[in-house]
């Protein structure tokens, strides 16, 4: 999988940009606030809907304007496809595929495959439950489309429920609002159900390759683990449902004195351990950086069994690695479709990703 041109109008800084690439290897360089970052991460858009830097859309509109957009040629095997999206201000995004506009835009998902690591990833290892959270079900919604609506669906009803509950006001519940709060509980524990099970399912896939991956870097000196966390979920192979009613019936109280949702699939973590010590507490530095590159090599190679090369994106790392992880990232790179890297110095790339550069002029 590739692009072979890209055009951006008012994303980011960019008010009107027109780029082409070649297969294999593009180092973009330039420096700091020249804008580099922000061409990636508007192609990882293609991929996501979302981007690796911000958790909304707006900071992705040049300052002044209410749209930008994002234009790309794509091809996968011998087939090629033109992706046009509309990041709009106050609206819903339009998405525009080979000049007819998709009723939802979430159903260009599948069509790009990406896999970026970038400085942003330390929050994998020493950041909140919701940056591993993230993680785990962007990597889920690559693997299969639908969980993207699995993700919209559970979003929905949880809005909903915890409005429901605000609403009790620390007050006894009446009949009627027992009855609505029940209707609301049979939603979110189908909805919380399947997105567990999309989660569960894509973890048991990362699990060999990110522990391989931190043998590797490590020199098999220390263990790295990636576990699901739950604090409703005590025995992944019994039955969801179950565990789940049970945990609302048990906090049920507790959530009508908070007004808020206290059990489900978005407050769950992924508990990471190096050598039996949880990384986030343990972890050096560079511990948490080998860390960070397991977890996206990791995606990198399952999303590459089961679909044609996503594009690999290096946002800015090489200066951030030693000679070891930057080893072991070279070694990863071998045979890869398109690999896109950003650096602010031709110095920080190795030499064999200098054939195809492009400079961003001060």
């Amino acid at each position: 999988m590739r692009i072979s041109s890209l055009e951006l109008g008012d994303f980011r800084n960019h008010a009107n940009l027109a780029l082409t690439f070649e297969a294999g290897a593009t180092t973009i360089i330039g420096r700091n606030g020249r804008g580099k970052t922000n061409i990636v991460e508007a192609i990882n858009f293609l991929a996501t809907l979302g981007s690796h830097r911000v958790s909304s859309d707006f900071p992705l509109l040049r300052h002044g304007t209410t749209q930008a957009k994002i234009l790309a040629n794509v091809h996968k095997d011998d087939r090629a496809a033109q992706v046009e999206i509309e990041i709009n201000d106050g609206k819903q995004n339009r998405v525009i595929l080979n000049g007819g506009p998709l009723s939802r835009p979430r159903d260009i998902l599948g069509l790009v495959h990406t896999v970026v690591f970038a400085p942003e990833d330390l929050a994998l290892v020493k950041g909140d439950p919701g940056d591993r959270r993230k993680y785990l079900d962007e990597f889920a919604t690559q693997m299969s489309p639908r969980v993207a609506a699995v993700r919209s669906d559970f979003d929905k009803v949880l809005k909903q429920r915890n409005a429901l509950l605000k609403s009790a006001g620390r007050r006894a519940l009446s009949d009627s609002a027992k009855q609505t709060l029940d209707v609301w509980n049979d939603q979110f524990v189908s909805h919380a159900v399947s997105l567990t099970t999309a989660r569960l399912e894509a973890l048991s896939s990362l699990r060999p390759f990110i522990e391989s991956h931190g043998d590797a870097i490590s020199g098999n000196t220390e263990e790295l683990r990636a576990t699901y966390s739950s604090k409703w979920l005590t025995h992944v192979e019994e039955d969801l449902e179950t565990q789940l009613r049970d945990a609302l019936a048990h906090r049920q109280q507790d959530e009508i004195d908070r007004g808020l949702t206290l059990v489900g699939p978005h407050r769950d973590d992924i508990d990471i351990e190096l050598a039996g010590l949880p990384a986030k507490n343990f972890a050096s530095h560079g511990q948490s950086w080998s860390i960070a590159l397991a977890l996206r090599l990791a995606s990198f190679d399952v999303l590459r069994s089961h679909h044609d090369d996503p594009i690999l994106i290096l946002d800015d790392v090489f200066a951030e690695l030693d000679v070891r992880r930057r080893e072991r990232l070279i070694a990863s790179l071998q045979g890869v479709e398109q690999t896109l890297v950003t650096a602010a110095v031709a110095e920080d790339v190795p030499t064999f990703l200098l054939d195809q550069t492009l400079v961003l002029a001060d």
